[in-house]
């Protein structure tokens, strides 16, 4: 699968690309090492993890004794969390804003349409924080409306009262024309609408303090981050992407035996556009370590079926041909919100003609890998599953996260001759197919 495909690991750099996601890194760390632990004690191996020496990125170390082998790894997460932080960081009405924004993008585009026919799981997730955020719209507006006619029959009911009562104690005199209530019309209107619309606000509030409940306002966000530059990246994304670039060549500079690139979820296509641009400048060395890309959990298809994803189209097209590296792509049908068995090159209609070696397609299969129990347990927490690829397995197969991360095999010796999963889906399903204008003659053949 790669130029040296059956060397043995004892030294390996790991790059950890995670996907939208505004929480601290550490995470991270805690998640490998309490599900390093699990995984052993299931599979008969030993992993331990120490914190790393400061530097630039944030990561931490793992020594595994897995087949009679001990073996070093450098695990680093590549943060772009403060990047999402800044996007989410929206008021109630911007939010709204984007959903309107987001939600016509998909539309009008043909997107979505073209998107429901690969997958329905993934759609109805990226619907689900449409949904969500009008059903607590409607019920702020149900609120409101019950508070301000309460409010209203409640003011009519003590002015009637008080001018009851008025006219009986201090009767007018006969001729005295009636009293002019205008202003207590005006007014009982005014304090309904202002009720009101406290009301609102303060249930809207109320659910978006909760979102980690709901999960609306991040997928809101996170969907949002495409769609408004159409599938682009914004430059300050392609900034930190050459940052990125630059850590892993520097790795590859480095004595060990395998530089393994992890991209999860909205990650893995960050993970495609720096690989290709650290391929495309030369930046593999010959003689240097084994390159492998592991892609989990993968939603290419979210960003490469927009119209402006030339970049990332390009780069699939041109990662897809390249024998610099190793790319195996793993999701499960159980994880709702990945584009599961979809190959992301050829559903995004820029498979070239001929000579295509990857992405190698394989399923996770939680209904096989994890116990009935266990899947019971997990079948409903959409984005617990989400996360599966990086924990333990009860029933594990081949892929195994601690044994591609810390064993003694490479990636690409790991899947050597395997077969992509029988369930794959290659359809060419994306109505954009260009490709970034830079790139070479050849590679733009398919541009629409």
């Amino acid at each position: 699968m790669a130029r040296d495909a059956n060397r043995e690991v004892a030294r390996r750099r790991v790059f950890y690309i995670p996907g939208y996601d505004p929480i601290h890194p550490r995470r991270y760390r805690e998640l490998y090492r309490s599900e390093s632990a699990d995984q052993a004690a299931i599979s008969g191996y030993a992993v331990s993890i120490a914190p790393k020496p400061g530097g630039k990125t944030f990561g931490w170390t793992a020594e595994g004794h897995i087949d009679g082998t001990r073996t070093e790894a450098e695990i680093d997460v590549l943060v772009w969390s403060d990047i999402v932080r800044r996007s989410m960081g929206k008021s109630i009405p911007a939010t709204y804003r984007q959903l309107v924004q987001t939600s016509w993008a998909y539309i009008r585009t043909g997107a979505l349409w073209r998107l429901m026919r690969l997958r329905k799981g993934p759609v109805i997730a990226a619907l689900y924080p449409v949904g969500m955020l009008i059903v607590q719209a409607l019920l702020a507006l149900l609120a409101a409306v019950v508070a301000a006619q309460g409010l209203g029959w409640g003011l009519t009911a003590g002015f009637e009262a008080v001018t009851g009562w008025l006219d009986a104690r201090y009767p007018a005199p006969p001729g005295t024309p009636p009293l002019d209530y205008t202003v207590f019309a005006v007014a009982r209107i005014v304090l309904m609408w202002a009720l009101g619309g406290l009301v609102a606000w303060r249930v809207l509030t109320w659910f978006k303090h909760r979102d980690g409940r709901f999960f609306a306002y991040y997928l809101m966000h996170d969907y949002a981050f495409s769609a408004r530059w159409m599938g682009a990246n914004p430059p300050e994304l392609e900034q930190r992407i050459a940052a990125f670039r630059a850590e892993i060549a520097r790795a590859l500079r480095d004595p060990v035996d395998e530089v393994l690139v992890v991209g999860h979820s909205s990650g893995a296509h960050l993970a495609v556009s720096l690989l290709a641009d650290l391929i495309r400048a030369g930046e593999v060395p010959e003689d240097g370590p084994e390159l492998a890309f592991l892609s989990l959990g993968q939603v290419v298809p979210m960003v490469s079926f927009l119209p402006r994803a030339d970049r990332l189209r390009a780069d699939l097209h041109y990662l897809s041909q390249r024998a610099e590296l190793a790319w195996v792509d793993v999701t499960a049908p159980g994880d709702g919100c990945a584009f599961a068995l979809c190959d992301p090159v050829a559903v995004s209609g820029v498979a070239p003609p001929a000579g295509k070696r990857w992405p190698l397609v394989i399923s996770a299969a939680f209904t096989q890998t994890l116990s009935p129990a266990r899947w019971k347990d997990l079948r409903w927490r959409f984005f617990r599953l989400h996360f599966q690829y990086l924990c333990a397995f009860d029933r594990p197969g081949t892929y195994d996260y601690f044994r591609i991360t810390a064993g003694p095999r490479t990636l690409a010796h790991r899947f050597a001759g395997r077969a992509p999963s029988k369930s794959r889906i290659d359809l060419a399903a994306s109505k954009y197919t260009s490709m970034a204008h830079d790139a070479d003659p050849a590679e733009t053949a398919l541009s629409a």
